[in-house]
């Protein structure tokens, strides 16, 4: 069952419907669901849809070929063009009387086994592009190719894009169409265990238990989950080892560079290459207090729920999983998942900020948000702030709480405290909780008015 990407649908729908030639260039990274958004895309459309595969020119042009034939005749011809630039000058040849889709799937993989396909592209496109009803779709997962080598200025089909879709993560509110049967509370923790990549959702089993799921995924050696990170990042860079012990370090609290360097005994030249292919691959997030610049503030932490569950949980208890003991390792991070799942509560709140925003819904029109940590000059303290968020003169102050504690008025005055750092005309103050908030809370907020609490249930609802 497809599930989701209502927008990306209507996008490449109304450039169907365009009937001239437009050509889209659709990538995101591995998993997150871009040949099921095109497979859903193209049913019942005169479609040539070819993938890419790693290994030479010749056998890519034997694929590309027989996809041609069979679309065209009906029947699998065991036959092969030339070249693939004859190749697809007979597709723009039969699509000069009608709408044809041509996908090339995994196109990294052809075009770097045949160096001319680029230039091929190039010269075919401004040839017939006034003439040709074909809409062409070149799709890839390495993200660093597709951006350096397809939508790139100096690329050769740079200008020749009529549109490009890069295909991001669902978020939380998006996952939960996975999960129907759920209670409230487990969706959370299933997002927070797997994120929004479609293909790791699919690994979650909604009529089971939050811990069954876990045992069954990121503590089952033989489980699609537990193989997961080593297999990507082989596919995606040249040294997995190094990459590995990078983002274990992350994800056991490094979240500076020296940090980082000193755990893993490289120099910090060597760790900002490597944080910087993970930042590109969607893996890890660089982030510096909002609204600062400031690069000795800097800090990394893991963007793929994911990932940062399995770099957090599994490396420091392989030997226990590795023998069969899904129950004993479960035993052992259990209590940490409350603490782990703080992190994964406020991207969640993030998320429903700017979903208000988007409904007009929000007190506070801002242009972005982020998290701010810094020195407070009076108290000489250091202060952080779960999310803030400025448009001129107003700005969003937020504090997220997933306690099985209700949220007191302490929480409010410290927030309200800690907003006193800066100078805006108008302030607004949200509380996020996962369980709800104390008398004593809801009146100093109705007093103030310009307060807004919302527990996690009402996330939902909303």
């Amino acid at each position: 069952m497809f599930i989701g990407r209502e927008q990306e649908l209507n996008t490449l729908n109304k450039l169907y419907y365009s009937n001239k030639f437009e050509f889209t260039v659709i990538y995101g990274r591995r998993r997150v669901g871009k040949t099921a958004l095109i497979s859903e895309f193209t049913k019942g459309k005169d479609t040539i849809f070819f993938t890419g595969v790693e290994t030479n020119t010749k056998q890519n042009l034997d694929n590309f070929s027989r996809c041609i034939m069979e679309y065209n005749t009906g029947i699998a011809v065991d036959s092969s063009f030339a070249s693939f630039q004859s190749a697809l000058e007979y597709v723009f040849e039969l699509a000069k009387t009608k709408r044809i889709v041509l996908v090339m799937d995994e196109y990294p993989y052809v075009a770097r086994a045949s160096k001319s396909l680029a230039s091929t592209l190039q010269l075919l496109i401004d040839k017939n592009k006034d003439s040709s009803k074909l809409f062409l779709i070149l799709c890839g997962s390495s993200m660093s190719y597709m951006e350096d080598h397809v939508l790139a200025y100096k690329a050769p089909l740079y200008g020749r894009r009529t549109a490009q879709l890069k295909i991001p993560p669902f978020d939380f509110f998006e996952a939960c169409r996975y999960f129907t049967k759920f209670a409230d509370i487990d969706k959370a923790l299933a997002y927070g265990i797997v994120g929004g990549t479609p293909q790791y959702l699919m690994q979650i089993d909604d009529s089971l238990s939050i811990e069954e799921n876990i045992r069954n995924t990121h503590l089952n050696p033989s489980s699609f989950i537990f193989e997961e990170p080593n297999n990507l990042l082989k596919q995606e860079v040249r040294e997995p080892a190094i990459y590995n012990a990078v983002i274990t370090a992350i994800a056991t609290g490094c979240s500076k560079m020296n940090e980082i360097s000193n755990k893993i005994d490289e120099d910090t030249s060597v760790c900002a290459t490597y944080i910087k292919n993970l930042i590109t691959l969607g893996i890890v997030k660089k982030e510096s207090p909002y609204g600062e610049n400031a690069s000795r503030k800097t800090i990394y932490s893991i963007e793929d729920n994911m990932f940062r569950f399995w770099y957090r949980f599994v490396p420091a208890n392989t030997s226990i999983i590795s023998r069969g003991a899904s129950d004993f390792a479960y035993k052992r991070i259990a209590p940490e998942i409350p603490s782990y799942m703080g992190g994964v509560f406020e991207e969640i709140c993030k998320q429903y900020l700017w979903k208000l925003l988007l409904e007009n819904k929000c007190a506070i029109n801002f242009n972005d948000l982020g998290r701010w940590w810094g020195t407070n000059s009076k108290t000489k303290t250091q202060e952080k702030i779960d999310i803030m968020g400025t448009d001129k003169d107003s700005a969003l102050f937020a504090e997220c709480k997933w306690t099985n504690e209700k949220v007191d008025l302490g929480v409010l005055e410290t927030l309200v405290e800690r907003s006193n750092l800066f100078h805006y005309k108008q302030n607004h103050f949200y509380l996020f909780a996962k369980t709800g908030f104390t008398k004593g809370c809801m009146d100093k907020a109705a007093e103030m008015g310009n307060v807004t609490l919302v527990s996690y249930n009402e996330m939902l609802k909303a």
